[in-house]
């Protein structure tokens, strides 16, 4: 049986960030339809914004600096619930032109 995981995204609700929480949702159920059970919504105050993989930390607004691409969001939840799995063009570098 394989293991399926759960991610949790705090955002600050006094930030109005509850869209873009939503956004990253969709994004990270979409692409780890098999392997997470759930991806929650944790409504918080104070700026906070934070992902989590089964308690892991993934991404913390204050500590990493901002908001993540969405393509190093999925590549570090990726790393953490299956790390063998290409993301395609999402673990191709940039080019020159930023493509």
């Amino acid at each position: 049986m394989t293991t399926r995981h759960r991610v949790v995204i705090t955002y600050c609700t006094q930030c109005r960030w509850l869209l873009r929480a939503q956004w990253y949702q969709g994004e990270l159920l979409t692409t780890f339809a098999d392997e997470l059970a759930e991806v929650a919504l944790a409504p918080a105050t104070g700026g906070v914004f934070r992902i989590d993989v089964d308690g892991e930390p993934v991404w913390n607004r204050k500590r990493d600096g901002g908001f993540p691409e969405v393509t190093e969001l999925k590549r570090r939840v990726r790393d953490l619930v299956a790390p063998g799995r290409s993301l395609g063009h999402a673990d191709r570098p940039a080019g020159p032109d930023g493509d």
